[in-house]
């Protein structure tokens, strides 16, 4: 059983709920928390019972940042030896869709961990940073990359060299996050947004997901391309043969993944 986290495999129908669960520490992502994502989103991935996963953590806090006490005396060589960043790759390939739902400190890590999510609902109390400037490092699990791509350079760079946390109607303005709700609604509203795409075809959604990502990962050829392939691949699928029947036929479609 997970130590630092609660799994539960159907909050809804098709959708699972990963809570981090270390509240004392507001969260903060030792290396254990994390294998546990890791170990839990691979299971997830591979249980045809779920299409879409929501990732929270309390209202206090979604995660204030890695363990600090955990990595204060390491060297450089004890950081390449432990390469804690696999498990973030890892966690970066979950290949059904992943939506955070944050209250509270989103902070360092826990910032860069919430952007590899596909979509963000948030709580008016959210507050995002990546802080690391003030502790004489800086980002290392793609806060500079992401924060960019979600913010732009100058909002990026102001965040990361100053270490200045924004609200969340700050993080809806910038693109940061999709939506921001009461702080009593936020893991419903996240919830009732995994289940809107559960319903969807999950060899479509998967291959939509991977699509978009690519658009920040290739040229716009090499993704046009890219996109082309999953489209017309769609076309071997049960799923496809179902969905534009019902379209014809007026009724809702039903789903079998396959």
């Amino acid at each position: 059983m997970p130590e630092f986290i609660l799994v539960n495999p159907q909050i809804a129908p098709y959708v699972a709920h990963i809570q981090l669960n270390r509240p004392k520490e507001l969260n903060a992502l030792n290396l254990e928390l994390m294998l546990e994502i890791k170990e839990v989103l691979i299971q997830l991935d591979a249980d045809e019972n779920v299409r879409a996963i929501v990732l929270s953590g309390n209202e206090r806090a979604f995660a204030a940042g890695a363990d600090i006490k955990q990595m204060a005396g390491r060297t450089a060589v004890d950081m390449l030896k432990i390469d804690q960043f696999t498990t973030w790759d890892s966690i970066r390939k979950t290949k059904k869709p992943l939506i955070a739902a944050v209250s509270g400190f989103a902070l360092g890590g826990g910032c860069e961990l919430m952007m590899i999510c596909d979509m963000v609902i948030a709580s008016e109390t959210a507050q995002f940073g990546q802080p690391e400037i003030s502790i004489g490092v800086m980002p290392g699990a793609g806060g500079t990359q992401r924060l960019t791509r979600a913010v732009g350079k100058v909002k990026a760079m102001e965040m990361v060299l100053t270490g200045k946390f924004i609200n969340a109607e700050e993080a809806l303005k910038y693109g940061l996050v999709n939506k921001v709700v009461p702080i009593e609604h936020y893991l419903n509203e996240a919830v009732n947004l995994a289940s809107v795409i559960a319903e969807k075809s999950p060899i479509a959604v998967q291959m939509a997901k991977e699509s978009v990502l690519k658009a920040f990962e290739m040229p716009l050829q090499e993704a046009l391309f890219f996109e082309r392939k999953n489209f017309y691949m769609l076309f071997a699928t049960e799923d496809q043969k179902e969905g534009m029947a019902a379209f014809v036929e007026k009724r809702k479609a039903v789903f079998k993944g396959q």
